[in-house]
């Protein structure tokens, strides 16, 4: 199988990963089947995805925990394992923390849930107020240096907190928001991480499925669904959007695949981007999501995607 090595870490990687917020997230998604999330989990390594995405907030652990119970079924080599850890309870609520002593008790509580002896890459997840950014990275390297981690990662850190997370050259990978409808991180993050040799992780790469060609100009969605207050979903602007993804149509059946799968492959076309975690609650997604790895955009075809969505 087509593999990527996720910057200077070693770790070798599908390129189609799977973003498991949706394998018991139950405070993120109502109503979800636990044996389906499993069997998606399990179906994806079965059809040669080995990168799974998960974080402690998924379902307060209960993401890790089932994404434990399918591990056993297979050789724990064969599989990356990248969780992430900074909600420290709080009363009814979380705040975010990443003192070196809440990261050696989230990497050892997450080794519990995930039932292994070591994880692949681990993330901060949200940066704290006040913990020195490198202090927390030394952490998890001495983490690293006693086998208990094998990659140290870092999430939604500004550029300025990524420079001081790696003042000793200690991060692997970064993970951040990035789709074509948001390419910020073009200017900030990718000159960095690409100098340091930094892989960079996208999430919310389809917009909820906007850029996935899910939906038309007439498409309503049900009170308290999160997408009725996400910009790119409203009035003029989602119409807007709706009318550059059809655009895209003759490049996915070009390639016999789907708009998603071509939004995907771009996004693999960057440098700075080794693999991709595209969220799925059932494993029929991931298995149709892993064509992307296959499609050979022609340069013609990535201009025309950038310049659309420019």
């Amino acid at each position: 199988m087509k593999q990527s090595i996720l910057g200077k870490s070693g770790l070798r990687v599908y390129p189609i990963g799977l973003g498991t917020n949706a394998v018991g997230g139950h405070n993120l998604y109502p109503n979800l089947n636990e044996n389906a999330g499993k069997d998606l989990v399990r179906q994806s390594i079965e059809h040669g995805g080995n990168f799974l995405d998960t974080a402690f907030i998924y379902g307060e652990g209960r993401s890790e925990e089932l994404i434990g119970e399918v591990l056993q079924e297979f050789k724990r080599s064969d599989v990356i394992i990248a969780t992430k850890a900074a909600h420290k309870k709080q009363g009814n609520d979380y705040v975010f923390d990443h003192s070196p002593s809440f990261l050696i008790k989230s990497v050892d509580e997450a080794l519990t849930r995930l039932q292994t002896d070591y994880i692949d890459l681990f993330y901060i997840h949200f940066p704290d107020e006040s913990t020195p950014k490198d202090e927390a990275v030394q952490a998890l390297a001495e983490l690293k240096k006693a086998g208990k981690i094998r990659a140290i990662g870092v999430s939604n850190f500004s550029l300025e907190q990524l420079k001081e997370a790696n003042k000793n050259g200690d991060v692997d990978v970064y993970q951040g928001e990035y789709n074509l409808l948001n390419r910020e991180a073009e200017e900030t993050i990718f000159p960095y991480v690409t100098e340091h040799r930094i892989s960079f992780v996208p999430y919310f790469p389809l917009v909820s499925g906007l850029l996935a060609g899910k939906y038309n100009k007439e498409t309503t969605f049900p009170s308290g669904d999160l997408r009725n207050s996400q910009k790119h979903f409203q009035g003029e602007t989602f119409k807007e959007n709706i009318d550059k993804v059809n655009k895209l149509q003759p490049i996915a059946d070009n390639h016999g695949a789907d708009i998603a799968h071509v939004v995907l492959a771009w996004y693999l076309t960057r440098p700075e981007i080794d693999v991709v975690i595209p969220g799925a609650k059932r494993a029929e997604q991931w298995i149709a999501n892993k064509k992307a790895a296959d499609i050979q955009l022609t340069d013609t075809e990535k201009a025309f995607i950038s310049d659309l969505f420019s």
